[in-house]
This record gives structure tokens, sequence and C-alpha cells, in this order.
């Protein structure tokens, strides 16, 4: 449905204007001031109000889930910006659906607050103490579990993990919070709570639990005991491209009739998948469409492997050859068939299928969906963070393929990019802005590794022993040699070639 008119001035969002809203936008037909909480989220960005939110949202429109009502949270000082946001307009939220056949948009309800963000979060922890809240949520981001760069655990040693041991009743991290939270409902006799990762990681619930588990032995091992025995962490898979807000999202809000602080706009294709693991209850989640399964390993690696790794292989390189968003790098042919090369041959062969979908066809899905070009999704946003999301989706596939045999070439050519991005320079030498939370140290090492390529592979909390491999470290050198003298695209076009030679040797 597309909007009726344009507007240069919306109303101001909250309960009060609904009913004053244009037509053209649904909106809660629940009483949201009858809502009871029943989930505090952590980590409350634009992916999880288009996603869980909205889920929530769905099965309240239907009469469902009234007490099982969102209270947002987080434990960072720029949370406090959303927090501002959102608190004026009565914790809703305007989604945008961004279709090639035209753009909706609808009001969500299923948030009913968020707590101040605090130094020590007692606020969260005394709400995930309380007895309605049976879920706690967490989009933290791949880089927020506190994984152990040298090691496959929890990183105990890191700074703000040794202030939680030493100061378990004012934590600073998100896993101190709920380590505290779960050592009152404990002592009240309230009982646990399942802990539901939403974010981007193979076992995400598993790695949540090792998170809290680790943390807890070390300021309470019968606490720990505990938490092992009755809380539940679910493993998920989630999945929609949601793009982050900017004047066009704010524009596109008021094309409906709406001034929202923190509209979302998304694309029209929504996936999720749960382990059916939840210890103190769920909502009826499988009656709005999420898969609810046995195990969700399968579905897990066809996303992130196929998906969040093929957003590595277009952001980097587009970030190089200065184009803006993801759609545009499908319609540039040359990085297009970079792409559809490296997912079919390098990608795809370490995929297990799941049921009604094929690796070929959900690569044939995924190439759809990011070139939509409805949905500006930038490669700056998508490129964000690499030093956690090329850990975690490009290099297992790289391990997979050297333990088969498999070739490398795509993906090594994948780092070579990445690191040739971190040196903040595009091919056209107009400058990339800091785009990775070490992003000072990552720069400094991808200009050495300018001279010496060798320098990228040596950080050991990176690749581990991939620096020394016999295959893939010589050809990583040898691309980032080549994109450092001659180019991105004469790369990509060298890897293209060299990929069509291998087919034609292949029939002969």
């Amino acid at each position: 449905m597309a909007a009726a008119s344009l507007h240069t001035k919306g109303l101001a969002l909250s309960d009060a204007v609904l009913p004053q809203l244009s037509e053209a936008v649904a909106r809660p037909n629940y009483d949201r001031a009858k809502l009871r909480p029943g989930i505090v989220h952590i980590g409350l960005g634009n992916f999880h109000r288009a996603h869980q939110a909205w889920y929530i949202h769905r099965l309240m429109q239907q009469g469902m889930a009234q007490d099982w009502a969102i209270i947002g949270a987080g434990v960072r000082p720029q949370d406090k910006i959303m927090r501002a946001r959102l608190q004026p307009q009565d914790y809703l939220t305007t989604l945008v659906e961004l279709s090639p056949q035209g753009k909706s948009a609808e009001i969500i309800g299923s948030m009913i607050d968020y707590l101040p963000i605090e130094d020590g979060n007692a606020a969260l922890i005394r709400q995930m103490a309380a007895p309605a809240i049976r879920i706690v949520s967490l989009t933290i981001t791949e880089g927020g579990y506190f994984i152990s760069p040298t090691e496959d655990g929890f990183d105990i040693a890191h700074p703000d993990i040794q202030h939680d041991i030493r100061h378990p009743e004012h934590p600073r991290t998100v896993f101190g919070a709920m380590v505290a939270a779960l050592a009152a409902r404990r002592a009240s006799g309230v009982g646990p709570f399942t802990v539901l990762s939403c974010d981007n990681l193979r076992g995400n619930g598993s790695i949540a639990r090792q998170a809290i588990t680790s943390l807890a032995h070390h300021i309470d091992p019968a606490l720990a005991e505990w938490i092992e025995d009755n809380c539940s962490f679910p493993n998920s898979m989630v999945d929609c491209i949601v793009p982050a807000t900017g004047p066009n999202e704010l524009a596109l809000a008021r094309d409906f009739g709406v001034e929202d602080a923190a509209p979302v706009t998304h694309e029209s294709y929504r996936q999720w998948v749960i382990e059916d693991d939840f210890c103190a209850g769920r909502p009826e989640l499988e009656k709005v469409g999420v898969i609810v399964a046995r195990d969700v390993h399968a579905y897990e690696a066809m996303k992130i492997r196929i998906l969040n790794a093929g957003h590595q292989v277009l952001a980097n390189v587009g970030e190089l050859l200065s184009v803006e968003t993801i759609a545009e790098c499908m319609a540039h042919p040359m990085i297009s068939r970079f792409f559809h090369t490296i997912e079919h041959k390098e990608i795809a062969p370490y995929v297990s299928p799941v049921p009604g979908m094929t690796p070929t066809e959900y690569v044939g899905l995924v190439a759809q969906r990011f070139s939509n070009p409805e949905i500006r999704d930038t490669t700056r946003r998508v490129a964000f963070d690499g030093s956690s999301r090329h850990p975690q989706f490009i290099l297992p596939i790289v391990r997979d393929a050297l333990n088969s045999g498999g070739s490398i070439q795509g993906l090594a050519l994948v780092e070579a990019l990445w690191a040739r991005m971190c040196a903040g320079v595009r091919d056209d030498g107009t400058t990339i802005e800091e785009n990775d939370p070490d992003w000072p140290r990552l720069s400094k090492v991808a200009r050495q590794s300018a001279q010496r390529p060798t320098a990228w592979l040596e950080q050991q909390h990176i690749y581990g022993d991939l620096a020394d491999d016999p295959v893939f470290a010589p050809a990583f050198c040898r691309w980032l040699r080549m994109i450092w003298s001659e180019g991105s695209l004469a790369s990509l076009h060298s890897y293209l070639e060299q990929e069509q030679d291998t087919e034609t040797e292949a029939w002969k």
C-alpha cells in the first residue's frame, strides 16, 4: 500500500494521535494501556523493532500475547539516544516496508517502556528480577559476547568482565547484569528466565549460555550451577534486511503523515527460527510465522554463510569502489559476478539444505533481496565491525574449504579487500572514515600490510593458524599485492578470468 499523499511535516507520533493518522497507516488495534510486560530486550536498535517486536505486535493484533509486552534496555551510553527518541512517542515505532512493488507503513506498539541507562545497571537488574519477566532477549551485535580472541570460549580476562567479577552488584556488562538479576531471582524464589539471543552467531544461545555461566562461576559457583540447571538458552536464526535510519528514512515516515524520531525501514521478507527451549513459557510465535524447531543449526548455517558472508563479499569492495549501497553493488556487473561466483563455488558447497530450501535456491533468494533498489542499505553499514564479522562469517567457510580441498581463491580475495579497505582510503583517493571498534589498530596494520601482506594475517586473534596455511596465506598475499598495485576492479577481473579458465579446463 502506498502513502496517500506527501507531507512536509507529519503528526508527532504518540498514543494520542493514532486515531488521527491516515488510513494508509496500519496501527495497533489493541489497548496498549492493558499490556503487561513479559520480555526485557537489551540492545534495542532498528533490527529488533523490525523483527522480534513486529512478531510480538502481530500476535497482539490477534488478541494474544497481551502479557508479553517488551521493555527496552541497554548498557551502553549511546543507548540513551534511542531512549530519548522513543520515550516522547510512547515507545511506538513506524515501520516502513520497502518492496519493489511499493511502500507501506504500520505503527507497532509491542514495546511499552525503555529503562534508564545508568552506571551499575540497577534499573535493568530490578526489571529482569521481576516475576513478570520470563524472557530476556538480546541484539548486542556479534562483538558484544566477549568471545576470546585467542581461545574458543569466553574472554574472562576482559577488563569489563573482571570489573563485574569484582563488583557483581554494580556490573558494567549485559552478562554481569543478567547474572545479578538471576542471583536475585534465585534468592527470592522467583525462578529462572530464558535468555534468547537474536544475534548473528552460529549457536548464539550456546554462546550466551557460556558467557553467563562462565561469569557466574567466577562470582558464585553455586549460582552458576543453578543457572545451568534451570535457565534455558535457545539457539535462534533471525533474518531481515534493516537499513540504518537517516534523513531519507525520516522523510519516508513523513510521507505517511508521521513525525517519528526513529522510524525503521525494512525489506518485505522476514524469517525467525527458534529452538523450542523456554524454561518459563513463551508467546505462541508459531501462529505468526515463526518456525519453532528442535534444531536450528542448519538454518543458522545457511543464513550466516550465504547472507551474512555474502554481505561481506559485497561491502568491502563496494566501499573501495565508492559504490554506496548493497543494491548498487548487485547492479554493478563486475561486483555482481564476483558475488555469484563466490557464493556458488566457495560458499554454497559448505551449506546443508533445510526443509523447503536448497543452498542454491537460497543464494538466488538472497541475490534477489540484495538487489532490491528500494532498500538503501549502505556498504558502510554492512562493512561495520569487520573484526567481528569476518571471523564469524567468512573464516569458518575458509577452514571448511581447506579441509575439503576446495577453492578458497575468492574468499582469500575477500579478506584482502577487507585489509585494503581498513587502510582507510578508497581506490579513488577519498577517505573511508572509522568503521570498526578496533579501527586505529586495524588501519595501522593495514598500512603495514601494503608492503608486507603477511602482517595482516599475523593478527592472531582474527586468523589464528591461517597465517601459516600453505594454501590460504599465499593466495591472500598475492591478491593483496595486486589490489595495492593494480586496484580492486582489476583484482576482481583477474579472479573472474581465473575461475572462467578453471571451468574451461574442467570441460576439456
